[in-house]
């Protein structure tokens, strides 16, 4: 696209905006302000680096094949770094604990230290990006049943209870040496494929885990721990352990925050409705966007109704400095930088969307009962042309306008990914 063009369609969307009592400027200062957090595994499909012979286990699967996936910690590092380069503004990338650098020595999940992460570190400030953390309480020897912190042997739990403290101090360590608070986040598959009479027990024990890993006090200026639920998942159909309101209670009565992942709920259950809700007792939110399709499914974002809601509902809440925004899923069937720019570009498209609403006006209707005109005003809006202000978004940042970034990536494939 020329940039007459671009300008020319920018000018048009300033006017028409305008005459909506909207800023367009402002729109953009302030998507410019909202980093996306890119996570690590779909550049290798959730495998990690942490044995040659790792295999994915506790009800995470990945389907597809497609030719070129990262091979090493390099390979992670230069993929991510393509994708970044080729969607506007300053993010961050989310790393799993199996992602950790043990060429000195393989260090199990009790014993992983800053210093197998220091490479993600050093990255991160070279390039500008700041990092979030994740424990990985699966493909393990001791989640080979599907329970780690809830699970009914005590020395087990220990196992899982040490790991995650370790994870908080990594994730501690790189908020410090970053400058920029790191989101931990703590997700455990515990759960049971056939019924369960033994529920209470099973919360009792991962309510016990919990309460020991936090007993380690962290900076909330460094990290901040999130818990995130789910309501069910290959090898756990009929029971969950961390469900929403085993962790909404807990994250409510001790002030850690919660994770609203878009496909760990019913498939009619919609996460944007959930914001308001717990930032009326929350700090902070953290989201994991993702498109489930009939379930927990983690397909790659597309600009849909959920995605326009969840970014609707942040800016008309007043939440943008409150919740914190990253992706979750792993298709292996696509090109996989692709997949990371199809997603972050959606979410985007949906935050300008979002920014873009003529909110003082429609509070005004609202305010004054008069329904028609805000759901009129409301329709209106949805046919502006948001587009051109991302297209102009995406120019002055210097990178690909429209469907120009498919050559940029095809070309990327053809010169590395597929020579791998």
């Amino acid at each position: 696209m020329k940039k007459q063009q671009i300008e020319q369609s920018f000018a048009i969307a300033i006017e028409r905006y305008a005459e909506m009592g909207v800023d367009v400027q402002k729109a953009i200062n302030e998507l410019d302000k909202l980093p996306i957090s890119l996570h690590c595994w779909q550049t290798d499909d959730v495998v990690g680096f942490e044995r040659p012979d790792a295999t994915l286990t506790g009800g995470i699967q990945t389907t597809g094949n497609y030719p070129g996936k990262a091979r090493n910690i390099t390979e992670v590092m230069a993929d991510l770094d393509k994708a970044l380069s080729i969607i506007p503004g300053k993010h961050r990338v989310n790393v799993h604990a199996i992602y950790g650098d043990f060429s000195d020595g393989f260090a199990d999940r009790n014993q992983i230290e800053p210093k197998h992460f220091q490479v993600w570190i050093d990255w991160a400030k070279k390039n500008g990006y700041g990092l979030d953390f994740n424990c990985s309480c699966f493909s393990h020897d001791k989640s080979s049943d599907g329970l780690t912190l809830s699970h009914p042997d005590p020395e087990i739990r220990n196992f899982w209870i040490d790991h995650v403290i370790r994870s908080r101090k990594i994730s501690e360590e790189m908020g410090r040496q970053l400058g920029s608070k790191c989101m931990h986040n703590i997700w455990i598959p515990d759960g049971s494929k056939d019924v369960t009479v033994n529920r209470l027990q099973y919360r009792q024990n991962l309510k016990d885990s919990l309460d020991k890993i936090f007993e380690y006090k962290t900076n909330d200026e460094l990290m901040r721990d999130c818990i995130e639920s789910k309501l069910f998942g290959i090898g756990a159909e009929s029971y969950t352990v961390g469900s929403h309101e085993f962790y909404m209670g807990y994250g409510v009565k001790n002030n850690i925050l919660v994770t609203l992942d878009a496909g760990h709920f019913h498939p009619t259950e919609l996460i944007s409705d959930k914001i308001s809700s717990l930032l009326l007792y929350l700090p902070e939110v953290m989201l994991h966007v993702t498109r489930g399709i009939r379930w927990d499914s983690d397909h790659v974002v597309v600009l849909n109704d959920e995605l326009l809601a969840i970014a609707q509902e942040i800016v008309r809440a007043n939440a943008v400095d409150k919740v914190h925004v990253g992706l979750d899923y792993f298709d292996a069937s696509i090109n996989r930088i692709g997949a990371y720019v199809v997603g972050v570009r959606a979410t985007q498209k949906a935050l300008i969307q979002a920014l873009l609403e003529p909110l003082v006006k429609l509070r005004e209707f609202e305010a004054n009962g008069q329904n028609f005109e805000r759901l009129a005003l409301l329709e209106e809006a949805k046919s502006m042309p948001w587009n051109a202000v991302y297209d102009y978004y995406c120019m002055t940042k210097g990178v690909s306008v429209g469907q120009d970034y498919i050559a940029d990536i095809q070309q990327y494939e053809n010169e590395v990914t597929s020579k791998r």
